[in-house]
């Protein structure tokens, strides 16, 4: 018998019948696909009033100088009022206007002020109680949450379908028990075992919660405790999310557009990175409440009770889409970045 007989027959065997097909990989959107498909009124405006504008000298010199805008959502009622007020006020006196941005240091914080420390600040500012770093829960603040440590869920967290047989996303923080979202902020939550309640109780129920330092946050800068800062030192995270900062500063907003003007800021070579020399900080020519200025454009969340933001949360935490191999199955709350976008876009 001839030997090539056999395989060739093989072969033609093969060429005979198809070949199985692999089975196609689902098709999973990515997060910015998900936020682009998000219906129209999933979307929150932010009011202009709730707007902060910091604009610093521009780049450059006549026609050519290039604008550099920083815009600030403060945060909503109850966090932080106290703070917020006075920022409020100080804006209201033009207060920033020839201040500068005095530190810039690497992976960690951009802060701006009177460098002086001089500056008479305006009259009737709230001394605000360390007690206010924290809020009350109370009902309908969120209807999310996102469990903690691998504790059990709190009733009103939501179930993630199990889309494709991996295990369900976690969410898991060391920081606090769990982790959520409350119009349209970060926040940690903590519960309270104590005399006389159930674990139901505390389950059910937490305590307190607070705003949590993630990138582009902004806070308050301060002296030792027992000051907390009156608002007029500021300060955002350009670096991995400071978490051990909870609870221990106010936390007053978010920079939601132009955080490029401010993270691409040379770094300052001084302590703690201010800058050494008059020279290098960066002038703020002024900043001002978005409701009292005219051609700003208008801005809108994706709400963080909204279906569309618990896939864009569940993405985050397990990429399916074509780039990703291996779903990494959890995510910190960090993150999850809010998505942000001017209205109408």
């Amino acid at each position: 018998m001839n030997r090539f007989a056999l395989p060739a027959l093989c072969v033609a065997a093969l060429l005979t019948f198809p070949v199985a097909a692999e089975e196609a990989k689902p098709a999973y959107p990515s997060p910015p696909e998900i936020v682009a498909k998000a219906k129209a009124e999933e979307w929150v405006e932010i009011a202009p009033s709730d707007l902060l504008v910091m604009d610093l000298k521009p780049v450059g010199k006549g026609k050519a100088a290039k604008p550099r805008r920083v815009v600030i959502q403060l945060m909503p009622a109850p966090f932080s009022q106290g703070w917020i007020g006075n920022i409020r006020k100080l804006a209201a006196a033009k207060w920033w206007d020839g201040t500068s941005i005095n530190r810039v240091q690497d992976n960690y914080v951009v802060q701006w002020g009177d460098a002086t420390e001089k500056k008479a600040l305006p009259e009737g500012l709230a001394v605000v109680p360390e007690s206010e770093y924290l809020t009350n829960y109370s009902a309908g603040m969120f209807t999310r949450v996102w469990n903690g440590q691998g504790r059990q869920a709190i009733p009103f967290s939501l179930a993630y379908p199990d889309l494709d047989g991996d295990r369900e996303p976690a969410f898991s923080d060391p920081y606090t028990l769990d982790i959520g979202f409350s119009a349209g902020f970060p926040i940690g939550i903590e519960v309270t075992y104590g005399e006389g309640k159930t674990v139901d109780d505390v389950l059910s129920t937490p305590d307190v919660i607070w705003p949590v330092h993630c990138y582009s946050m902004v806070g308050v800068g301060r002296n030792l405790s027992p000051d907390t800062g009156s608002g007029a030192e500021l300060y955002t995270v350009i670096g991995h999310a400071p978490r051990h900062l909870d609870r221990n500063i106010a936390l007053v907003g978010r920079v939601i557009e132009g955080i490029e003007h401010l993270s691409s800021l040379p770094r300052g070579t001084g302590a703690l990175g201010f800058y050494e020399k008059a020279e290098e900080r960066v002038p703020i020519m002024s900043v001002r409440i978005g409701s009292g200025m005219k051609g700003l454009p208008a801005f809108e969340y994706l709400s963080t009770e909204s279906d569309s933001f618990a896939a864009y949360a569940d993405a985050r935490a397990n990429r399916r889409d074509p780039f990703f191999n291996v779903p990494a199955g959890g995510a910190d709350i960090c993150n999850i970045p809010v998505p942000v976008r001017r209205r109408g876009k």
